[in-house]
């Protein structure tokens, strides 16, 4: 274990849920996301079909959304996400910034034992 993958895992304790969310269930699920996402920030991986995307959003149901319809981020318009894996709340940007790119030292094996600590919530 890294020290970046221990950084992240114990950044925050407040809430962690239940299931990941498959690229079919970004509908009416996503709305429930939404309420969640837009009062702070949020660190998020996607499962795509060439490996894992690492992202933030004060938005997570919009920005996932994106993702799915090809309007997101370089790579996912590339590679599709097949599923959310896992999200983690952060009370600002900043915080949600350093986790983000302390995810993004980690091999992808890394990055899912991560998502499974914190799985994408679907109210």
């Amino acid at each position: 274990m890294t020290a970046a993958y221990v950084a992240v895992v114990a950044k925050s304790n407040s809430v962690a849920a239940n299931n990941a969310m498959s690229l079919d269930a970004y509908g009416d699920e996503a709305e429930s996301l939404s309420a969640n996402s837009r009062d702070q920030w949020c660190l998020y991986l996607l499962e795509c079909q060439r490996g894992t995307y690492v992202g933030i959003t004060n938005n997570l149901a919009k920005r996932y959304k994106a993702h799915c319809d090809g309007k997101g981020a370089r790579y996912t318009r590339a590679n599709p996400p097949i599923a959310l894996l896992g999200v983690q709340p952060f009370e600002s940007r900043a915080e949600a910034s350093r986790a983000e790119y302390a995810l993004k030292q980690l091999t992808a094996q890394q990055k899912r034992v991560w998502a499974k600590a914190w799985p994408a919530a679907v109210d």
